[in-house]
């Protein structure tokens, strides 16, 4: 038997599995620009060709004269000056990838769209709510095009708070989306949990962890304190006990001046402190009150919140000049999915008025 909305109208499997694709895309999209961060790829192509972007060099000339065009950006002259264009080619790769599947995001996501409007198969719930995940994608990629912009002129790297504006749109499209999947599955409890107001607050301090963590990458700040539990043998590194250096010239010239990574990293060390303890916390509080699926995502969020841990402390102390790609990814990964698990459990909790 289909499951109905809560107005009754009935979605098909086929409309269900679509949307749990698009879910599994919006995730594999911030994996990819995770990965394309990292291998410092993102500055490598250095124009937006909506149509022939598609198409990557395909001959010897064609790859000359892409390596040309960025030999020309700061990232070449001030880090890779002595790249060949084999190790070029292999930056390439991910920037061209993490480009092309936001092309086939849309391929997938938007065609069906139309098809399935055509066919009457959406009720104009489910288009409002597609309609306000398609607005914020198009936000996420034009926002990426700016941070890009932001590090083709002077700086060898991106704005750190522009790639924390890009990645935190990305966050909410996969939010919006979640919420879609939970009430087209129509998610929900069929008893009131009072204790369902704890899991919004947790979800509030994860969000604002999301933008921290963006911010940190931007800024690199991981680099500057590769020790743990301390931060270089301090708990609270001594440029931040000095009241001097809060000020907020400080945060805006992150690269010249330590104060922004100390204060970024030790907000981002505290917050998963404080998150962790939270959702200990919530989980012995709804463990026996909450039906089976909720505790499925309960149990989710606990095992992820100590694995995102983990994988942040293995990070951290792996650090030798750069992040390690493994764990760096890994850490993003686990973070998403710990916040996507945090937003299902919220909306399992809701009475469910079907």
């Amino acid at each position: 038997m289909e499951r109905l909305t809560n107005n009754k109208f009935k979605y098909t499997k086929t409309i269900r599995i679509w949307l749990i694709i698009g879910l599994a895309m919006l995730i594999g999209q911030v994996v990819i620009g995770g990965i394309t961060r990292l291998t410092g790829s993102g500055l490598s192509i250095t124009k937006w060709d909506i149509i022939t972007g598609v198409i990557p060099p395909l001959n010897a000339e064609e790859w000359v004269n892409e390596f040309e065009l960025y030999k020309e950006t700061p990232q070449f002259h001030k880090i890779n000056s002595t790249f060949t264009i084999q190790e070029f080619k292999f930056i390439y790769f991910w920037e061209y990838f993490h480009r092309l599947w936001v092309r086939s995001l849309g391929f997938v996501f938007l065609i069906p769209f139309v098809i399935f409007i055509l066919k009457k198969q959406l009720d104009f719930y489910l288009i409002k709510r597609l309609g306000i995940v398609i607005l914020l994608t198009i936000l996420t990629a034009s926002a990426g095009w700016i941070m890009v912009q932001s590090g083709l002129v002077n700086r060898p790297w991106v704005n750190a708070y522009k790639l924390a504006i890009h990645f935190t749109l990305a966050v909410l499209v996969i939010w919006a989306m979640v919420k879609t999947v939970s009430d087209v599955y129509l998610l929900g409890s069929n008893k009131i949990i009072p204790s369902k107001k704890i899991v919004s607050y947790i979800i509030g301090v994860a969000f604002v962890q999301m933008i921290i963590a963006g911010i940190m990458a931007g800024m690199k700040a991981g680099l500057y304190y590769p020790t743990w539990p301390d931060m270089n043998g301090e708990f609270i590194p001594g440029v931040l006990s000095n009241s001097e250096n809060w000020d907020w010239h400080n945060m805006i010239n992150y690269d010249s001046y330590l104060f922004a990574p100390a204060f970024i990293q030790f907000t981002h060390r505290m917050l998963a402190y404080v998150l962790a303890t939270a959702t200990i916390y919530l989980f012995f509080k709804l463990r026996k009150k909450a039906e089976r699926a909720s505790k499925k995502w309960l149990n989710s969020a606990l095992v992820l919140v100590w694995a995102q841990i983990v994988l942040g402390i293995l990070t951290v102390i792996n650090v030798q000049g750069k992040i390690p790609l493994f764990f760096g990814i890994s850490h993003q990964l686990v973070g998403l999915l710990y916040f996507m698990s945090l937003l299902f459990l919220f909306d399992s909790l809701r009475k469910n008025n079907a």
